[in-house]
């Protein structure tokens, strides 16, 4: 890519599509052209066709889906999979008829088979069933990886794919319907220290800048005590004492991978001025935490000194998806950023500003 090529980056309000047009504006890009949702619509053809028509952008770096946490996906199945696969299917069609240079599709690693082997290599994609809670994103997924092969193949199209692991950082979605894990657990996990420290003036604050259905940053304590034990964040209080109780969902032992999301922003573009083959990407750290783990680790770094638990009563999703990150280093790139920097920088820009 050149400093002045026309790039499209679908998503870009999103985590990582905004962590992609932070990371070119650092490298001195800054043609960019974008479809600002609720403006532009990226499931109606017609609206993604007359889009392409008028900007013919020349690099694509599509972040543009669906997403949310194991509730989310096995909650909304139908709007997971049908908003997913129509995003995905006019973006790369579009890049093809108008003449698009290169494009790259973000997947996501829960595309592996629900018992893959450990680490999940690229080759063991279709191997097994998928995990059932979040069957329908995985499905779009996978569509997009063989659409992206089946136009080069048939059209010579310079379309790549890569499959990053569990993305956190700037911009993430701390909504606790519809989080990923790592989020959702420094909030709630915030939320317990503020009530620890009976510090209502930073859980109105987190309230505001976080808003919950069925509760305002004005609502009484004892209506926004009553909310978050919905959430699984409860405070247990007798004539003596009074402690509390953070619940998460499983055993905790589920194993993950987490890589910050300036590091996969860095991959994709390094990979769009350097990739250019058939063979899809898996992008991560190579190395993961299991879920209880997790929770003492930002248990201990933001200093909450209350009680976990665990609610075995709900689905853990897939035991392990460690990615095999071989190929990828292999193209001479490597992450940067800790977990633990990772995670006290989104802490601190996000509850402590």
């Amino acid at each position: 890519m050149k400093k002045d090529s026309k790039i499209y980056i679908p998503g870009n309000t999103g985590m990582v599509g905004s962590a992609i047009q932070r990371n070119l504006e650092s490298k001195g890009f800054s043609n960019f052209v974008f479809t600002p949702y609720p403006d532009y619509d990226l499931t109606d053809q017609k609206t993604v066709y007359d889009f392409f028509k008028k900007e013919k952008p020349e690099y694509i770096i599509d972040a543009a889906a669906k997403v949310g946490g194991i509730l989310a996906n096995d909650t909304y199945r139908a709007q997971f999979i049908y908003e997913n696969l129509m995003i995905q299917n006019n973006i790369i069609h579009n890049a093809y008829l108008h003449g698009a240079k290169k494009l790259l599709f973000l997947g996501s690693s829960c595309i592996y088979p629900k018992n893959c082997p450990q680490p999940m290599k690229e080759e063991y994609l279709l191997t097994g069933s998928l995990e059932p809670t979040n069957e329908p994103y995985a499905i779009a997924k996978i569509a997009g990886i063989k659409m992206c092969e089946a136009y080069r193949n048939q059209y010579n199209c310079n379309f790549i794919s890569v499959m990053p692991t569990n993305l956190y950082g700037p911009n993430d979605n701390f909504n606790l319907d519809t989080s990923h894990v790592l989020p959702a657990m420094i909030r709630k996990l915030h939320i317990a220290k503020c009530l620890e420290n009976n510090d209502w003036h930073g859980i109105r604050k987190d309230l505001k800048k976080h808003p919950i259905e069925g509760v305002s940053e004005n609502g009484s304590q004892e209506e926004i005590s009553e909310v978050f034990s919905k959430y699984g964040i409860k405070m247990q209080s007798s004539s003596l004492t009074r402690s509390i109780v953070v619940n998460f969902w499983g055993t905790g032992t589920p194993k993950r991978e987490f890589l910050y999301v300036e590091d996969m922003a860095e991959a994709c573009v390094y990979l769009m001025n350097t990739y250019d083959k058939n063979d899809f990407l898996n992008i991560g750290c190579g190395k993961d935490i299991s879920i209880s783990e997790l929770a003492l680790f930002i248990k201990k770094l933001i200093d909450y000194k209350g009680k976990i638990k665990f609610d075995d009563t709900k689905p853990d999703g897939t035991s392990r998806k460690l990615l095999d990150i071989s190929n990828l280093y292999a193209t001479g790139w490597r992450p940067i950023i800790s977990l633990e920097d990772g995670i006290m920088s989104v802490y601190k820009s996000n509850f402590l500003n």
